[in-house]
């Protein structure tokens, strides 16, 4: 899965997409200026890719974590809405932001986060989070992610196993949790639990390393965390995301095409660079040749492809192209804007107690 500057795909990203043929891209705010502009652009992504519906992924979460233009509804950080303590508000807004990207072509979200804010220093976490305490993120987080796959979008819970106790930020360089294990399976895996549980169609990982699970490996590299924890001991059998193999926790230690083929190796399906041409086309060489070489088994590239082709079967399967008509009447529609006002009088009304 691919990211790319520009509000336009540019002839190299079209060679690039013609000749590697990715399942997926990625976009961000430098892609995006208005819904006639992001249906062309998604239009047009779609249209490069006959042989399989490609994955169009953002990450809005709502607050400072939110990809889409003005003309969009955009909510409040999810910490906002987890102080309203509404599993009816948090699904709320996950459904319209969900029936908003659908209406532009996109149909994945790198969302909800499902870490529990823990430690107050965190420098990257913070209001992103539903809350501090496990039993709010779980429910309010499944409701999130019954809001966005209940309207065909592909919800993506991040970062397992849990980002919010980190003291530094992984975009740029390798945090460490040193909490116990007791910890971890206490108050980091109880909301990723109660998602796979309930149906969450994917999960991305955290650039963090865990010595209580493995103290040589990131999340993202760990075949301990993602195969033995997340496949067999949780039971996800979803599609696993890495996080953005171009942060400085990953490629200040590694080259690209070691860390793809390092984190196909621990377990994850898709493998996420956001932005650069040149990576890209390392990471997607170096796992050809994993391949051609028996690093990578037919077995092990064949149960992610499976993995892959599931997912997009179930959300991908009546893909259609965007339509500036439906667009108009749905983006940044007056009954969304109501949902939007709901959310923030919920929360001003809330005792400060309880916030």
């Amino acid at each position: 899965m691919l990211g790319f500057d520009g509000t336009a795909v540019s002839p190299e990203w079209a060679e690039l997409q013609a000749r590697y043929k990715p399942g997926g891209m990625i976009l961000f705010a430098r892609n995006l200026e208005d819904p006639a502009q992001i249906i062309e652009l998604t239009n047009g992504l779609q249209t490069r890719s006959p042989h399989s519906p490609l994955l169009i992924a953002i990450d809005q979460e709502g607050g400072r974590v939110s990809r889409l233009p003005k003309r969009f509804t955009i909510f409040p950080p999810c910490g906002l809405v987890g102080a309203c303590r509404s599993e009816e508000l948090a699904y709320a807004a996950a459904a319209v932001t969900a029936a908003e990207l659908r209406a532009v072509g996109v149909n994945m979200n790198m969302a909800p986060v499902l870490d529990v804010h823990s430690n107050p220093a965190n420098p990257i976490i913070g209001d992103r989070a539903y809350g501090t305490e496990p039993d709010i993120v779980s429910e309010l987080g499944l409701a999130a992610i019954r809001g966005l796959q209940g309207k065909g979008i592909v919800a993506c819970g991040k970062h397992f196993p849990g980002h919010g106790d980190t003291g530094t930020d992984s975009h740029k360089e390798l945090p460490v949790v040193k909490a116990p294990l007791e910890t971890l399976v206490q108050r980091e895996l109880p909301p990723f639990r109660h998602a796979i549980a309930n149906g969450l169609a994917s999960i991305m990982t955290a650039h963090v390393v865990y010595p209580a699970l493995d103290a040589q490996h990131p999340a993202t590299l760990s075949p301990a965390i993602l195969t033995g924890l997340l496949r067999e001991q949780l039971g996800f059998d979803g599609v696993i995301v890495t996080d953005d193999l171009e942060m400085r926790a990953i490629v200040d230690h590694h080259g690209i095409g070691d860390a793809a083929v390092q984190a196909f190796l621990a377990g994850a399906d898709i493998l996420l660079i956001c932005k650069d041409h040149d990576r890209a086309v390392a990471a997607m060489e170096a796992v050809r040749k994993a391949v051609e070489s028996g690093i990578i088994s037919p077995d092990r590239l064949d149960a992610s492809v499976r993995r892959i082709m599931q997912l997009k079967r179930k959300f991908l399967r009546s893909h259609l192209p965007a339509d500036p008509s439906v667009a108009q009447l749905v983006v940044g529609c007056r009954t969304h804007q109501v949902l939007l006002d709901t959310i923030r009088r919920t929360h001003e009304r809330m005792p400060k107690a309880q916030l």
